[in-house]
């Protein structure tokens, strides 16, 4: 992991605002993917937060629909709760509503992860699903175009919740991790997936952030209680879309709300 991380944090005013620059950066992200390798590869996370990105992106009265190119993509997901894709808390079920029912995308673009699985088989196949479409070989690690991260107010990511088994896996690319807070299983990416990501993007919204995300980048070093710490990408470079409840504790940006930090450890 690189010795320091480069934090650039965008804020705006409200959710409706972070939402509309969520969806542009997706938008210019997969854009960029596709005309420098002719595809994006994009791997999002769940829960309420991108809900409202998600609907801006589909919705064909908005240009985020027009300008993407949506034959270029391929959609995978960070995690997934072990529930059905028609249980209200599936990931895929909220993506499926708000998105893809209304996304020219064909079914060979999205790679889910079946959660009506047993926690283990599921993230066994999801495994072998990327390495398949990845074509990996051996130990590699898959990279991602894009990730899409979101961040508890535990100060959790993807489904690497406080001193769960999954933060200490690096040979796997999926794991199925049981989170005692939830009393429930969870499959995610690992953190070695992560941190190969050529672009990570968090979304973070609500005042109930605001205290663990500055804790997160300018608090002590505490990975097992806060797992978003651990998110060091290769490219040393990690960018938040923060709405000013969020950021409240943070730095204030400069007058294009554009904030950045730089942090060693």
């Amino acid at each position: 992991m690189p010795t320091k991380l480069e934090v650039r944090y965008y804020v705006d005013p409200d959710a409706d605002a972070v939402n509309r620059r969520a969806a542009g950066y997706f938008v210019e992200r997969v854009r960029s993917a596709a005309a420098q390798r002719g595809k994006a590869r994009v791997a999002i996370s769940g829960g309420s937060t991108p809900k409202r990105a998600f609907a801006l992106l589909g919705d064909a009265a908005e240009p985020f629909r027009a300008l993407t190119p949506w034959d270029k993509l391929e959609l995978y997901w960070v995690d997934e709760r072990c529930v059905p894709p028609d249980h209200p808390d599936s990931n895929f079920g909220m993506t499926q509503q708000a998105l893809l029912s209304k996304a020219p995308l064909d079914s060979s673009q999205i790679f889910r992860i079946r959660g009506e699985l047993a926690p283990e088989a599921a993230a066994a196949e999801y495994e072998a699903e990327i390495r398949h479409s990845f074509r990996l070989e051996g130990a590699e690690t898959p990279v991602f175009d894009m990730i899409w991260l979101g961040m508890g107010p535990d100060g959790h990511t993807a489904s690497l919740f406080p001193h769960s088994a999954a933060l200490h896996e690096w040979l796997r690319i999926a794991v199925a991790n049981h989170v005692e807070q939830k009393e429930a299983w969870r499959v995610t990416l690992t953190l070695p997936v992560l941190n190969h990501g050529r672009d990570l993007c968090f979304l973070i919204e609500g005042t109930d952030k605001a205290k663990v995300l500055r804790e997160v980048l300018l608090g002590d070093y505490a990975p097992e209680t806060l797992p978003s710490q651990l998110i060091r990408p290769r490219g040393g470079v990690v960018t938040l879309l923060l709405d000013a409840a969020a950021a409240a504790l943070l730095p204030p940006p400069g007058p294009d709300g554009l904030g950045r930090l730089e942090i060693a450890r």
